[in-house]
């Protein structure tokens, strides 16, 4: 380290100023070779070591990708299929001490979102010293595109996962660079919400991942089935690929990578292509590896929002109108009545409840549920479980023409609270959600430095292998509960759409 730099295996990045609480941040650091050109659809590059010294005050580009969801915005940092980069905020650059580390895995669908959204602004949970990694990686088509030529010039006979692949790039790039930075290798912890937390779940069943981290946190997601998902096989993702190059005129490989990033996110608009089982980072699903106990096995705090399905109640879009019972035949066919008995029929307001909550537990609670129950099985690192209850005082339109008085304690509501950046948005904001944001991120905090989410002042938090599984519910106050919905949980299980 000079005056005014730190060096990193590539080159010198430019040392930013300290802010009163110490912590200085460090964005915009490439992490692989732009995955553009030839190197679209393939596995990450090394960076080209640079000359000079790298600024290190704006942002890289965000990955390519659309408006999908009101709370994702990518236009702030720009879009571009150059976009393998990621940021740091620490307080230890030069410090003999090293922190531990908190690597950030973003949401969005795998199609959306990025590493330098306002609400995952590290300079608040760096603060409480620990040293905070956020990242982009590649998404949607141009990040999970499977076909049969890419398999075929693969080493590893395998396509698909190329964000994923990002993300153990960029673990790598952590081990080899972050003491720069004042922050331990030996102690990364991996964390994400919604398909971050998916990726995370991924992650601990990749055997690409070994040792690249000692802990894991997820909110809201897995990679683990439910009763109307699964993940695609490379076969069945080779010909999504080849139904994509036809529909774009592309007969081959060739033409697919001629094609203009631009002209690839339009014809993948939404949530178009995601994670799938390859045969390389994931050589089998998830619920099989972690059947068998060949996991990455690391403590693990996990957990979802109370009210998850106001985002992905059944009655919505097209179906806002249909017949309640029939949209839950059309899933689960002859166990209908079994799951009517969980998720009863009635009156309107009693369809409704149901409808939200069977939604939740079918895109998000249950899948993080099975990842729980799985690592409970064949690990033996200790569980942490939560449940954020907080709802958040949203302002109206906030969802649209919903009241925001429906909301609960809706899907990444959380975020603000665990990062402590309440101002992130401009939610109504009180001093219980103050008090709130500080308990969750000194929990989260002291798991990323012990791997227990407990410490001086907070209400205890008791590990999920202790009798009756209790969990934590977060609220003002926070409280240790138990399951009262396992019976729910495990039925979806029964029925859950598993490759075994």
């Amino acid at each position: 380290m000079t005056a005014a730099s730190i060096s990193l295996e590539d080159g010198l990045l430019a040392l930013s100023g300290a802010a009163a609480s110490g912590v200085r941040s460090f964005k915009g650091i490439p992490y692989a070779a732009p995955p553009v050109g030839a190197l679209r659809w393939r596995p990450p590059q090394k960076v080209a070591p640079w000359s000079g010294v790298r600024p290190s005050d704006v942002f890289g580009p965000n990955s390519m990708q659309g408006i999908v969801f009101d709370d994702i915005d990518p236009r702030a940092a720009g879009i571009s299929e150059d976009c393998l980069y990621l940021n740091v905020w620490t307080t230890a650059v030069g410090k003999p001490d090293l922190l531990p580390v908190m690597v950030w895995i973003h949401g969005g669908g795998f199609a959306v979102g990025s590493g330098a959204e306002p609400r995952y602004d590290g300079a608040n949970l760096a603060a409480k010293g620990i040293v905070v990694v956020t990242l982009n990686h590649r998404l949607n088509a141009l990040g999970f595109l499977a076909h049969p030529e890419l398999t075929a010039e693969s080493p590893h006979n395998a396509s698909g996962n190329y964000g994923l692949l990002d993300l153990v790039t960029a673990l790598k790039w952590v081990s080899r660079n972050i003491r720069a930075f004042g922050g331990d290798p030996g102690q990364v912890t991996i964390a994400g919400e919604s398909a971050g937390s998916m990726a995370v779940s991924a992650l601990m069943a990749s055997p690409l991942a070994r040792g690249l981290f000692a802990r894991a946190i997820g909110e809201s997601g897995a990679m683990f089935p439910s009763p109307t998902r699964s993940h695609a096989t490379l076969a069945e993702a080779e010909q999504a690929g080849l139904a994509f190059a036809r529909k774009n005129g592309a007969t081959s490989l060739a033409a697919l990578r001629a094609m203009s990033a631009q002209d690839i996110l339009a014809a993948a608009p939404g949530i178009g292509f995601w994670p799938i089982i390859d045969g390389h980072f994931l050589p089998r699903a998830p619920a099989e590896i972690f059947a068998a106990g060949d996991q990455n096995d690391v403590p693990l705090l996990a957990g979802w929002n109370k009210d998850e399905g106001f985002n992905f109640t059944l009655l919505q879009g097209d179906k806002a109108d249909k017949s309640y019972v029939e949209l839950v035949r059309a899933i689960f066919g002859d166990r209908t009545d079994a799951a009517l008995a969980f998720y009863p029929a009635g009156a309107p307001d009693v369809e409704k409840r149901s409808a939200r909550e069977l939604g939740g537990d079918l895109m998000i609670n249950h899948g993080t549920w099975a990842w729980i129950e799985a690592q409970k099985k064949t690990g033996r690192s200790d569980i942490y479980r939560f449940r954020f209850d907080r709802a958040p005082l949203t302002p109206e339109g906030w969802f649209g023409a919903r009241p925001s008085a429906d909301a609960g304690a809706f899907h990444a509501g959380e975020l603000l609270y665990v990062f402590d950046n309440l101002d992130a948005f401009p939610w109504l904001i009180t001093a219980d959600d103050r008090g709130i944001a500080d308990m969750a991120s000194n929990y989260w905090a002291n798991f990323v430095k012990t791997g227990d989410p407990n410490g001086a002042g907070l209400p205890d938090w008791p590990s999920y292998r202790g009798g009756e599984a209790p969990f934590l519910a977060i609220d003002a106050p926070a409280k240790a509960t138990h399951d009262a919905d396992r019976a729910r949980q495990e039925f979806l299980a029964r029925s859950s759409k598993a490759r075994v």
